[in-house]
């Protein structure tokens, strides 16, 4: 048994007649509910609960700081190569997207580390495109025995792999796992991975199960907003996201909603997912999952990240770069997409202890 099984219960529902049919009666009762179940939680991403986003971000708020206290972890990406063996249509670093493909030396990659030591980040994820021969597990183990010199914890967003070779990343000290489904429409799944084995759907929603019967401390996961109906994939995604802290009690289970952002090539998103929409799915996860961690990129404009803070995130990056080599050369350009929050380490630190909250730069230590 895995998510699959779960999934495949769900998945043909009549999404949008169901929603519709929530009323603001119902959305009063799980309100008023202390613990809510998947239902409940399907109410709060209903049309009939946008009249109700302010006691939604009040509960929301309280809970947050119940759990996690006023901190924010910030991390930051770095990405080790943009070799890529699969055709998406959403993705810059698709294979059918011309332009020189880079992977960083060991020497390079202590030059990004220092730069992102330097701005005092201990925490960073790991990331590159799917390629198991420029992402090896031998080229990520060599180049752990440089991060390890840095970093007090280190994930990885890369290619899914089997649960042996999580378990070998493991050893050497990847301690999380970050893993988009991108959508969880397996029609729609299909006709955006046109070639490659990301095609395999079921092999990639099943791989947050895997890292964590591996040992992985943390899992991330989510779907990229805007390939299908926000709602019915924000449903989805927290489904997943309980699933995985049922199952595996000791794992930290984290999720995101990352919007389509520009990315060479001509793909445009089928749903236009508004701020209130993102604000109502973030509020809906966080009074589901209370104890899950949300995480907001620097995808979001500075603006929106700050109204964000109070309403669920625990965690954030600053100065990205999606850039190979984006740190130590600020000056290379293909990015995997743009980011629309540019502020330094510094001035997020700043922002967030003008508005009461302790930035968090390491809270984990690799043995």
């Amino acid at each position: 048994m895995t998510f699959y099984n779960k999934f495949v219960e769900v998945k043909d529902l009549p999404f949008h007649d169901m929603f519709q049919a929530v009323t603001p009666l119902d959305v009063e009762r799980v309100l008023g509910k202390e613990r809510l179940t998947e239902q409940d939680y399907f109410v709060l991403l209903s049309p009939a609960a946008e009249n109700y986003l302010e006691q939604m971000a009040q509960k929301a708020h309280k809970l947050t700081v119940q759990h996690f206290g006023k901190t924010m972890q910030l991390y930051l990406p770095l990405y080790l190569s943009d070799h890529c063996v699969n055709i998406c249509k959403y993705c810059s670093f698709s294979l059918d997207n011309d332009f020189p493909r880079r992977r960083l030396t060991m020497e390079e990659i202590d030059r990004e580390s220092k730069v992102i030591a330097d701005m005092g980040i201990k925490h960073i994820i790991l990331l590159s495109g799917e390629s198991k021969l420029h992402s090896s597990i031998d080229y990520l183990k060599e180049s752990l025995k440089v991060l390890k010199k840095y970093f007090s914890s280190i994930a990885i967003e890369i290619q899914p792999l089997d649960q042996d070779e999580y378990g070998e990343l493991f050893k050497h000290g990847i301690d999380g796992l970050t893993v988009y489904q991108e959508v969880y429409n397996e029609v729609i799944y299909r006709d955006i991975h046109v070639k490659g084995p990301k095609k395999d759907f079921r092999y990639r929603l099943d791989t947050p199960e895997r890292g964590a019967k591996a040992g992985m401390r943390s899992l991330n996961i989510g779907a990229l907003l805007g390939m299908d109906d926000w709602r019915k994939e924000s449903y989805i995604t927290g489904l997943h996201a309980s699933y995985l802290q049922n199952k595996f009690l000791e794992t930290e289970v984290g999720v995101s909603f990352p919007r389509m952002r520009p990315h060479a090539g001509s793909f445009q998103p089928k749903v236009n997912v508004t701020d209130k929409n993102l604000v109502q799915a973030l509020l809906a996860i966080r009074l589901f999952l209370p104890r899950s961690g949300i995480n907001i990129s620097t995808r979001e404009t500075p603006e929106f990240r700050e109204a964000l803070l109070p309403l669920g995130v625990t965690k954030m990056s600053a100065a990205s770069s999606t850039v190979v080599g984006g740190y130590s050369e600020p000056d290379v350009t293909q990015s995997q997409f743009e980011i629309s929050d540019d502020r330094s380490v510094e001035e997020i630190k700043n922002l967030l202890k003008s508005k009461g909250y302790q930035p968090v730069l390491k809270d984990w230590e690799l043995v």
